[in-house]
């Protein structure tokens, strides 16, 4: 790996953990048909794509699902609850691993993300940890449903790069999706791969970035 001075973090399975078996059952309690091609790690049917990008509100995301669903009758916490029911939180000891990293690099968060979520995540560190929300660890944040682009699309890694005056070469992105570390190699960006084994703290150990 080339010399780093820059960090781009996604946030699902890299900061805070998510498990897509448990929205999968959710997604199946209510009805959804061919859950694993309407909603997964690596492809999501386009309601979750344009609600990503904050196309459409949290009602309008609630009334497609009902849409999808044949059910008309589900209520906003019915499908609140199912679409949540994939976060689990931030392990203890990450909050220190990015401060360490904002310290020594220029840090960014890069986050697929969506309204509903977004709430969802801040107010488990608000309550869990007590900061309002990542701008602690980061240098700037950046949600796709505030930017109005998604990952893996080329043109919300061009923002950020450009935004920030930040060279490909130096930067290093950590992502838990493949298809979103290969569309950061075409950009030019160094990546590396999240995962249950390589967690953030093994790569972070592995490529000697503290």
């Amino acid at each position: 790996m080339q010399k780093i001075k820059n960090i781009i973090l996604d946030y699902g399975n890299v900061i805070f953990m998510i498990d897509f078996d448990r929205v999968r059952k959710a997604f199946i309690s209510l009805g959804i048909k061919n859950v694993d091609d309407f909603f997964g790690h690596r492809g999501q049917d386009s309601l979750f794509d344009t609600f990503d990008k904050g196309e459409i509100s949290v009602q309008q995301f609630r009334t497609g699902i009902r849409n999808k669903v044949g059910k008309p009758g589900l209520t906003d916490q019915q499908i609140d609850d199912a679409w949540n029911s994939l976060l689990i939180g931030v392990p203890k000891g990450t909050h220190e691993i990015l401060l360490a990293l904002r310290a020594k690099y220029r840090t960014f968060l890069l986050s697929n993300n969506n309204e509903l979520h977004y709430d969802w995540c801040m107010n488990h560190i608000r309550t869990t940890y007590g900061v309002a929300d990542n701008s602690p660890f980061f240098e700037k944040t950046y949600y796709s449903h505030l930017m109005g682009k998604r990952k893996p699309n080329p043109d919300i890694f061009a923002e950020v790069l450009e935004e920030n005056g930040l060279i490909p070469g130096e930067t290093l992105f950590i992502d838990d999706s493949p298809q979103h570390l290969e569309t950061a190699q075409v950009c030019g960006l160094q990546t590396a791969l999240c995962t249950k084994k390589e967690s953030l703290a093994y790569l972070i150990d592995y490529h000697k970035l503290l």
